[in-house]
């Protein structure tokens, strides 16, 4: 048992065989083996030879992963002697040009299974005469079960391999140019932030300075003083918010999470709460403004993501500041709603009575930044015309984690054999566009041989490589038609028919049978010679192959011509084994 389960621990090695590919190889070793069994008793075999010849298959068809070598050249050397073996040689010819390590020792091995298959050929049906036709025969045969699908799997396994190589390195390349898009982003960022901090920061400090000058001015009435304190917060709220701005800008990275959490804009630290904390901030500055804003909850509270958090702060905040623009003086309403799967914030104001302010600025992005944003976080975000004439910005946005965002592609449909996909760079959360393994490698090649790669050299290769195989195939077509056409001709040389047998009388003279009957120079007819009845002693025989078939389907029936001093003295008419 401890022998076996070594056995078995070599051939399948832990981490490198999985379940399914052990089962594949045991379903093969089965196939292979009862290929070989049903081989061997068409041609003859019988009894333990069978289980043999068959358990023999298995393990060497088992073997033929972890010992490439050596099960070629003992499966090429007993092939001749053991005929069941045949359709294991194209196993093992196939997986041996993968599997053998090294031009040099792969070409050693397949020259030393030439020699032994040719010559066990040669040895088991030894025919002087018939040498070189045995040894071509045995060469073709050679040539179509062993080589040619060891050439095939080699130079497979060698596209796949470049092919494999070619990924990993466009997807570095990826990885690298995505780095450098990375890296530009940032300095951009960071020049954007040196100029908000530098104009909007110095604007932002001197509104701060004046209306806090203008708040202790004696001139000023308790109102004025008061819209005149609500300007001033409102300024260095807003010079707070252009800091983090910035901060994000240049570092990539929001505020910290605890830094808006429960304080309400305006305060006295004058910091903005980024979230639906921070809403009844934004009424409570409206209505101080003069404004009629209405906030009405309804739903049991729930806490949000905190990106969906500070969604809905922005759409109740380029609400507010759309009302104040178009609609000015109108009443305005927000309501926010806790519904069971999704967070729903509206804000709708009154048809206007007047038209829009005067001096109204606005870049044409904050109604479509909002929408961009419920979008990032899973949400969506909806402003338009509200039954009754006025207008409503309506937003919903989800409770749990918001999905990750698809990040477009930085290359062509057409890279990396086009199956690109988007995955984050482990550390920094930077898209990178990597290729996964999910084509075959027959797919790839084809679709590089298509498209033609991204090089010369690539398609060059893949021309070549498709030239040699288109050639050897050729070469195989045309050697098997030859073989064929041999063949047929050489049959012609080993039989004949029962009649010109019946033809032929005892006490003819050797010149004239051999003109009556073919040669039997033919590889048909290699090894019946040394079988049947025993030869008349001191006689020289002709053994020809029978036009006519035998009923039984592993005999084979012969005509034997014996001369002895220049005259025919015997002739027989048998049948003998297929083997």
């Amino acid at each position: 048992m401890d022998a076996l389960a070594a056995a078995w621990a070599w051939f399948a090695v832990p981490g490198q065989w999985s379940g399914r590919r052990t089962t594949g190889e045991l379903a093969l070793a089965a196939v292979v083996a009862l290929l070989g069994a049903g081989t061997e008793e068409i041609l003859g075999g019988e009894g333990w030879r069978l289980a043999a010849v068959a358990a023999g298959s298995a393990v060497l068809c088992l073997a033929r992963r972890g010992l490439p070598t050596s099960v070629l050249v003992v499966s090429a050397g007993l092939a001749p002697f053991i005929p069941g073996l045949g359709p294991l040689l194209l196993v093992v010819g196939w997986s041996s040009g993968r599997y053998v390590v090294g031009a040099g020792r792969a070409l050693a091995a397949f020259i030393a299974a030439f020699v032994l298959n040719v010559g066990g050929t040669l040895l088991n049906a030894w025919d002087s005469q018939r040498m070189l036709t045995l040894a071509f025969m045995a060469a073709l045969f050679y040539l179509g079960t062993i080589l040619a699908p060891g050439l095939a799997h080699r130079y497979w396994t060698q596209r796949r391999t470049l092919l494999h190589a070619l990924q990993e390195h466009n997807a570095q390349l990826l990885r690298e140019r995505s780095m450098v898009v990375w890296q530009a982003r940032q300095r951009e960022r960071q020049r954007i932030a040196h100029d908000m901090h530098d104009s909007l920061g110095h604007q932002l400090a001197l509104i701060a300075v004046h209306t806090g000058a203008l708040e202790v001015d004696r001139e000023l009435g308790d109102r004025q003083r008061e819209v005149v304190g609500v300007l001033r917060n409102a300024s260095v709220t807003a010079m707070h918010e252009l800091r983090e701005v910035v901060g994000i800008l240049r570092d990539g990275s929001g505020a910290s999470g605890d830094a808006a959490v429960t304080t309400l804009a305006g305060d006295e630290t004058g910091r903005a709460t980024r979230g639906i904390a921070g809403i009844e901030g934004l009424v409570d500055s409206a209505r101080a403004a003069g404004t009629e804003v209405g906030l009405r909850r309804s739903g049991e509270a729930r806490s949000l993501e905190p990106a969906a958090d500070h969604a809905a702060y922005r759409i109740v905040q380029e609400a507010l500041t759309n009302a104040y623009k178009y609609a000015p003086g109108t009443p305005i309403g927000v309501e926010l709603r806790y519904e069971p799967d999704t967070f729903v914030v509206e804000v709708v104001n009154e048809r206007p009575t007047e038209g829009p302010s005067k001096d109204v600025v606005s870049g044409g992005q904050g109604l479509t930044g909002l929408a961009e944003r419920a979008r990032l976080v899973g949400g969506m975000c909806h402003a338009g015309p509200a039954d009754g004439g006025g207008f409503r910005v309506a937003g919903m946005l989800p409770y749990g984690a918001a999905p990750i965002a698809e990040a477009a592609p930085l290359v062509d449909a057409a890279d990396d054999f086009r199956q690109q996909t988007t995955r984050p760079l482990a550390g920094d959360g930077r898209p990178v566009v990597v290729g996964p393994a999910d084509w075959t490698f027959t797919e790839r090649e084809l679709a590089m041989a298509i498209h033609g790669g991204r090089g010369r050299s690539t398609g060059g290769s893949v021309a070549l490589g498709c030239g040699i195989a288109f050639a050897a195939v050729v070469v195989l077509v045309v050697a098997a038609g030859f073989g064929l056409y041999f063949l047929m001709g050489s049959m012609k040389k080993g039989m004949i028919d029962p009649e010109e047998y019946d033809a032929v009388k005892v006490g003819m003279s050797e010149k004239e049978v051999r003109d009556m009957l073919p040669s039997g120079d033919t590889i048909t007819t290699a090894g019946l010679s040394g079988k049947g009845p025993a030869r008349p002693e001191g006689a020289e025989c002709l053994v020809l192959m029978s036009s006519m078939v035998s009923d039984d389907f592993n005999k084979e029936p012969v005509f034997r011509f014996c001369f002895k001093d220049g005259k025919l003295t015997e002739k027989k008419s048998y049948e003998i084994g297929s083997r």
